[in-house]
């Protein structure tokens, strides 16, 4: 065995290995207990085995990476890399909003996500591997996200999944032309639309917008609904029951006010970033809002969302470091960005965990990832190794 242990000058190296052993002092599989001592075998891209040293076999020949602790590849529940960039040049890089009209569920991020955008590899050197992204909140039906790898590759290559959810936003993010200009008229026009999708004859002409939004209403894809004040939080929901359609909440800033309508909904919550800026109808958000959707045994997941100041995101690594230190255990931290994203998702068969068949995406830290000092040391993601931070 050779033993390797700095990953950046080792790439090549890596890239042509077809097996791969991470050493870790502490290693998290996020679906079980944290294992001293661990190991994590990967084989053509996929996890083949995990466990203490003294019980996993380490193949003759297989390149062997150590560091002090190993994770799953984070997950960013709610993104919008790669369809806004950082150069911040209209007609460029920024294709995270359409303003001509209201409604437009047949807008796909696909169509816009450019997988060469520096703030891919931004977040992949803090670890994530995985980002749910699109169109941001704004537009009362802003388009279609999907989920993509952080791999090199062209879109269609690193795409996971397509037309995961379609985003829509209440409150006053989407208030105002070409929106509806309170939220009477925001619910009408949303009901008016769906009841036409609904009722629409069969055997009609082609329609993307009635397509997409078919999708929603027979069940096989959620509404992602930007909600932060509780107001339009109920209102999100009460849209849900009235049409039987799954919701997703996004942001949820009030969420703690509401959280046995939330329960009782079943719903889950892709929260704000902690750091979230307190402004708007975000301003009453709270830092130990993870926390407390914790102990009322909500499933969640922290995300990124977007920014529109330099770098243009957020990173969830740090995100859920801070509702670390604000009360949320050291295990439901790592699981809000990992496996729980997985499972919001539906995609915890293949991401999320570390468990032999699922994707080689791992991440690799000299310490404890929710501290200030620790660096992202390298990044396996399908098993083809990319730099950590630096």
């Amino acid at each position: 065995m050779k033993r390797l242990s700095w990953i950046p000058l080792l790439l090549p190296a890596l890239a042509a290995c077809q097996v791969v052993a991470i050493r870790a002092e502490r290693l998290y599989p996020v679906s079980g207990p944290m294992i001293a001592n661990g190991v994590v075998v990967v084989r053509g891209g996929v996890i083949e085995a995990v466990g203490p040293a003294a019980e996993v076999t380490i193949p003759e020949g297989a390149q062997v990476l150590t560091c002090k602790v190993a994770t799953p590849g984070l997950v960013d529940v709610r993104a919008s890399v790669g369809v806004s960039g950082m150069l911040n040049v209209p007609g460029h890089d920024q294709d995270q909003i359409e303003r001509s009209s209201a409604m437009q569920p047949e807008l796909r991020a696909e169509d816009a996500y450019n997988p060469s955008e520096p703030l891919i590899r931004y977040v992949r050197s803090f670890g994530v591997t995985t980002v749910h992204s699109g169109h941001i909140p704004g537009m009362l039906i802003s388009g279609q996200t999907a989920v993509f790898k952080t791999s090199d590759g062209t879109a269609r290559e690193v795409l996971l999944k397509a037309g995961t959810a379609i985003s829509a936003t209440l409150g006053p993010d989407a208030l105002g032309s070409p929106n509806p200009g309170t939220r009477a008229k925001q619910m009408a026009l949303l009901r008016q639309t769906l009841t036409d999708v609904r009722d629409a004859k069969p055997g009609g002409t082609a329609n993307l917008r009635n397509e997409a939004l078919a999708r929603v209403l027979a069940g096989e894809v959620p509404l992602l609904v930007t909600a932060h004040k509780a107001q339009d939080i109920l209102l999100a929901l009460r849209l849900g029951e009235e049409f039987g359609i799954r919701i997703w909440l996004d942001g949820a800033s009030e969420a703690y006010l509401v959280l046995n309508e939330i329960k009782a909904a079943k719903v889950p919550v892709l929260l704000h970033p902690t750091m979230f800026r307190p402004d708007g109808d975000a301003r009453e958000l709270r830092l130990d809002t993870a926390k407390v959707l914790h102990e009322a045994g909500l499933p969640f997941a922290i995300q990124s969302g977007f920014e529109g100041y330099v770098p243009k995101t957020r990173v969830v690594l740090f995100e859920a470091a801070m509702a670390a230190a604000n009360g949320l255990p050291f295990e439901a931290a790592l699981r809000s960005i990992t496996l729980g994203a997985a499972e919001i998702l539906g995609l915890s068969d293949r991401i999320g965990s570390l468990q032999p068949g699922r994707d080689a995406d791992i991440a690799m830290f000299d310490g404890d990832p929710f501290e200030y000092q620790t660096r992202c040391v390298g990044v396996l993601v399908g098993g083809k190794p990319y730099p950590g931070e630096g």
